[in-house]
């Protein structure tokens, strides 16, 4: 078994790669390779490496067991710390998590806003569960500080900011341009060190974003197991998206996000238990987020998320809750309630555990009373048309309703929503690692057709009438439902318990036809997956890929682009015919230099195709759950 290397932290890594000379930065990938195989472990905790007879790289982690500044990586060769040993080691460990600041206690007259990528944060570590999410810490900031309390319009960006978001965009735009074949360790390194720069100067959304397309870039080369291009695609977007419209001056501040995750004086509340769900992130965070809901139907949660990873993800579910002395659980908190006095609360709606909040138990109450039966009341469709409407904070909603299960068609369980002209709905686990119970209690509902069933879960809104299920119950005067012992209060999660026999019906129920096939799907049989395949051979080749499959034979307005513009997608058409010819625009002085080598006007193209077809994506989405699959239009190929 080998040595894990400890993670480094992105600026250390960074400035490694800038201190190499040119003719050791060609080398480095060919270095990085393998390196890590050789790694050993001391009692001290210290990890060494060797490459030859001369030279011992030591990595010395610190208390929380990351490389945090450059003195904890030596190498005793005699070109140290510039030397391709030490860049090599370091390039070889995980990038490190900017560890999230501690919780702080209300500011009477200032708080401050919270941004993206929290450990905490389900939506970043159980919404994206095979891996694809790149990062579950939120980004450290110098100066990221923005008033919620005050009033007025927001300050503009100051000059470093701009000067550190038209970096980040530059530095983007050329690993855009370079693709996952091109863009090594060299490249990866100029994104982190663009990445930092943006942190010290508050921008902590674009961080966020260049460390996904970092962490994205690293799987795809290394061929990891439940990599996507779509999610690196999606990543890239991103990324430049915040990039330009930072860069650019005329943003909304807001977009810079904060780091700091802030607590506001919440009060006296009194919050119920939905469902609980283990949350298991790719960077080796794990633990449970146990969603409440108030009275009038705000939602709340209590999270309970650190290093530790698998194990402290199925361990955290039966954790006491540390929240104002309460004397529960999070398996009790889930199907209880609590009464809080001098409650914090952060912008995302997470409870706080501050010196003066206090807490009591309360009893819980059952999906089938207020409030959490509003969340079944109103068909899912209008549920995701208004998610999809405003998509801050979409990601991390809740969704209920009621479901009749049709079968196990291919990695997913078809279910059909109880309601007329309902659509075919697939539900895929919520995280499908094997050792947590999701896809494992979805197999047993799959093997009862016509079985009926109450299932909270979140909308997946990048596949089309997705759900993934957090927990279910059964459906109030249903005689074909599940039988769940008092304990649970009808409900079940489907990430901590484990469905058994006994909570299924016994004899047989009218059998439910399983089709063939799971049925049309009008996002994968729209004619857009051209414009997808052309940005992913962007991604994955870059610029050149792009031009050459420009230059093939089907010109860019015939049998290529025909489809787009006979479904009416005229402007997908143009848009990614315009990213092609921009792709192989590569326009040389009489010497044969390039007369333009600015990669910004093929990523603006890029973006630009990119961001057409993530709107256009998402109408079909919500129209996937609005009809059934006869009612759906799909357009030709």
């Amino acid at each position: 078994m080998s040595t894990e290397l400890p993670p480094v932290a992105p600026e250390v890594l960074a400035e490694a790669v800038e201190n190499l000379t040119a003719r050791l930065r060609k080398k480095l990938d060919a270095a990085i390779e393998g390196c890590a195989a050789g790694a050993v472990l001391d009692a001290d905790g210290t990890v060494t490496l060797r490459f030859g007879e001369d030279a011992l790289v030591t990595l010395r982690p610190g208390p929380a067991g990351t490389i945090t500044t450059a003195d904890q990586a030596t190498c005793s060769c005699l070109l140290a710390p510039r030397c391709l040993h030490r860049a090599a080691a370091l390039g070889a460990a995980p990038l490190a998590d900017t560890p999230p600041e501690p919780a702080a206690e209300p500011e009477p007259e200032r708080a401050t806003a919270t941004g993206p990528d929290d450990p905490a944060d389900p939506s970043a570590a159980a919404a994206a569960p095979t891996g694809s999410t790149e990062t579950a810490a939120s980004a450290e900031s110098a100066e990221s500080a923005a008033s919620v309390g005050t009033t007025g319009p927001a300050p503009a960006l100051t000059a470093a900011q701009l000067r550190a978001a038209g970096a980040l965009w530059h530095v983007a735009a050329e690993a855009l341009a370079a693709g996952v074949t091109a863009g090594g360790a060299v490249v990866q390194a100029e994104l982190l060190r663009a990445a930092h720069t943006a942190r010290l100067a508050g921008l902590v959304r674009a961080e966020a974003a260049a460390l996904r397309v970092v962490r994205g870039l690293r799987a795809a080369r290394e061929h990891r197991a439940g990599q996507r291009l779509g999610d690196l695609t999606g990543a890239f977007r991103e990324l430049l998206h915040l990039a330009g419209l930072l860069a650019s001056g005329a943003a909304d501040p807001a977009l810079t996000g904060t780091a700091r995750r802030a607590y506001a004086s919440g009060g006296s509340l009194q919050v119920y238990g939905l469902c609980r769900e283990p949350v298991l992130s790719a960077t080796g965070y794990g633990g449970v987020v146990t969603h409440l809901l108030a009275p009038d139907g705000t939602p709340y949660t209590v999270s309970d998320v650190r290093p530790g990873g698998l194990a402290r993800a199925r361990g955290a579910g039966s954790a006491s809750v540390a929240l104002g002395g309460a004397t529960l659980d999070h398996a009790g908190l889930a199907r209880g309630g609590l009464r809080i006095v001098g409650a914090t609360v952060s912008p995302d709606g997470r409870l706080g555990a501050g010196r003066g909040v206090r807490a009591t138990p309360l009893p819980g109450l059952a999906w089938t009373e207020q409030p959490a039966s509003r969340l079944f009341a109103r068909p899912a469709a209008d549920a995701v048309a208004e998610l999809l409407a405003e998509p801050e904070g979409a990601e991390s909603a809740l969704l209920g309703c009621d479901v009749t299960v049709v079968g196990a068609v291919g990695e997913h369980l078809l279910v059909r929503e109880s309601r007329p002209d309902a659509p075919l709905l697939r539900l895929l686990p919520a995280h499908p690692h094997p050792e947590l119970a999701h896809t494992e209690n979805l197999r047993r509902i799959a093997s009862y057709p016509g079985l009926q069933l109450r299932v909270l879960g979140r909308p997946d809104l990048n596949r089309t009438a997705t759900l993934r299920p957090l927990a279910v119950g059964p459906v109030p005067g249903a005689e074909h439902t599940l039988r769940l012992p008092e304990e649970w209060l009808g409900r079940a999660d489907l990430g901590y318990d484990r469905l058994q026999g006994a909570h299924f019906p016994q004899g047989t129920v009218a059998p439910v036809p399983v089709p063939a096939a799971e049925g049309p799907d009008p996002l994968a049989d729209s004619p857009l997956w051209r414009v997808r395949r052309l940005l992913e051979t962007g991604v994955a080749g870059g610029r050149r890929a792009v031009a050459e499959a420009a230059r093939g034979t089907e010109s860019l307005a015939g049998a290529s682009y025909g489809p787009l513009r006979r479904a009416g997608l005229t402007a997908a058409a143009d848009l990614a015919g315009a990213l092609a010819a921009e792709a192989d625009r590569r326009p040389r002085d009489v010497f044969g230099r390039l007369a333009d080598p600015s990669p910004d006007g093929y990523a603006w193209a890029w973006l630009a195709a990119a961001t057409h077809l993530a709107a256009a994506e998402r109408c079909l989405i919500a129209a996937s759950w609005a009809a059934s699959p006869s009612a759906v239009p799909v357009s030709g190929r």
